[in-house]
């Protein structure tokens, strides 16, 4: 059977980032993102996260739905930083786009186009 999940650890400039590989959507609500930040840090010992867009439910990119403000909130909560990856531009609602924008501008989470500079944001040291 496929895991459905799987970590590797990336270590660069003292800093250790929980890369994060699934075919299958692992956050779905606020439980299942608590789930995964408690996993990856048990596993692993990380609080930096680089997780695919696809693997977060599609909700969370509608920001009515507010699945985007609950889920980031818990990883903030918990000292994670996390980078989201992927083709953002297929989203059309300038609201998405706004936040995407001051997230990116802040330190703690960010969506990036790909690993690399994902790795690059998370691996800047500073709490």
């Amino acid at each position: 059977m496929e895991q459905p999940m799987e970590i590797k650890v990336i270590k660069i400039n003292n800093v250790r980032i929980a890369k994060i590989n699934s075919n299958e959507i692992l956050i779905e609500d606020g439980q299942s993102a608590l789930d995964l930040l408690a996993t990856v840090s048990y596993e692993t010992d990380c609080d930096r996260i680089i997780i695919d867009k696809s693997a977060i439910a599609e909700d969370f990119f509608d920001l009515s739905t507010k699945l985007a403000g609950e889920v980031l909130q818990k990883c903030i909560n918990f000292h994670f930083k996390v980078a989201i990856i992927g083709d953002f531009s297929v989203y059309k609602s300038n609201s998405l786009k706004d936040f995407i924008y001051e997230c990116n501008k802040g330190k703690d989470i960010f969506f990036l186009p790909d690993e690399n500079q994902a790795v690059e944001k998370l691996s800047i040291v500073r709490r």
